[in-house]
């Protein structure tokens, strides 16, 4: 593990090196898979968000357009309606650093000057020729994200020969871009995009795979939250897959995770905090076995 990393998002600097980062999730939108309609009033996401913070997430990612499967793309001044006010209020309300959800880059430098110090895009930069130099001016923390197709079509046909291999080879890209459009290094984390264009395989041999995307040598980010391969796993509601979530966390930090994007902070801080234990566990650990064992090992 590389202790010396940092990600860097305006003033903040998120200690990665040190812990499993919490990201709360916040979709003010109607239509989201899992919490979409509940929090569109801005009393009801402000006091969420607060909630979230007081539970231990370590951010907060906000966002006003939904990206489930078969969703279409919703206007600028949409989306803008949605977010804003909410990203505003909660600056006054929140110390933890604020992620925007938004592939638009007006969405984009509103909010950062409203106090956002995160952009989360999807698109990785690919949807709006302007994102680039907006997270750039402002310095802030970008997290690029994989995505075969759009959120409309991604899960029709997802395809691919090495999809682990595949998707570390198109965020390297994604970050080079970034770079050369005077985004710091610092400042960028990496994202699989776990049920974006991807089928149920797809996405377990992404976790299972997940510590190749450690050559990247940036923070990787994982958002496993109440997703859809695992309620196909597990045949489970959206609402009923807290222990699916729970494993795929697991699995994730021990794999190289540095950020989980979840919708249960409480529960998934814990997971993430025994497997994190679990990754980073220095020592021998044979004078805790029985005699036997250690009898066994030393002739071994």
């Amino acid at each position: 593990m590389d202790k010396s990393m940092r990600w860097k998002a305006q003033v903040h600097t998120l200690p990665v090196q040190e812990r499993v980062l919490i990201m709360g999730v916040l979709n003010v939108t109607p239509d989201s898979f899992s919490d979409g309609g509940c929090y569109q009033n801005l009393d009801a996401a402000v006091a969420h968000a607060v909630a979230m913070e007081a539970e231990g997430a370590d951010l907060l990612d906000i966002g006003g357009e939904s990206s489930r499967p078969g969703a279409r793309p919703v206007s600028l001044e949409e989306e803008l309606a949605r977010v804003l006010p909410v990203v505003t209020a909660l600056t006054r309300r929140v110390r933890v650093p604020i992620s925007v959800d938004t592939t638009k880059a007006e969405v984009a430098k509103r909010c950062l000057d409203a106090g956002a110090a995160i952009i989360n895009d999807i698109s990785a930069l690919q949807g709006d020729p302007e994102m680039a130099q907006t997270v750039a001016r402002a310095q802030a923390g970008l997290i690029l994200m994989h995505m075969q197709g759009t959120p409309e079509t991604m899960q029709e046909h997802p395809t691919y020969g090495d999809v682990v291999q595949e998707i570390g080879g198109f965020l390297q890209g994604r970050v080079e871009a970034a770079e050369s459009a005077g985004i710091a290094r610092e400042r960028i984390a990496v994202d699989p995009g776990l049920g974006f264009g991807k089928t149920l395989d797809h996405n377990l041999m992404i976790l299972g795979g997940l510590s190749a995307l450690i050559a990247l040598g940036r923070p990787i980010v994982i958002g496993p939250s109440r997703k859809g391969f695992v309620g196909a796993l597990l045949d489970r509601p959206v609402l009923e897959r807290e222990w699916g979530t729970a494993a795929a966390v697991a699995a994730g930090v021990l794999q190289g995770a540095h950020v989980v994007r979840v919708h249960s902070v409480v529960a998934m801080k814990e997971v993430a905090r025994v497997a994190w234990a679990v990754r980073t566990a220095e020592g021998d650990p044979r004078p805790v076995l029985a005699q036997g064992e250690r009898d066994r090992w030393a002739r071994q």
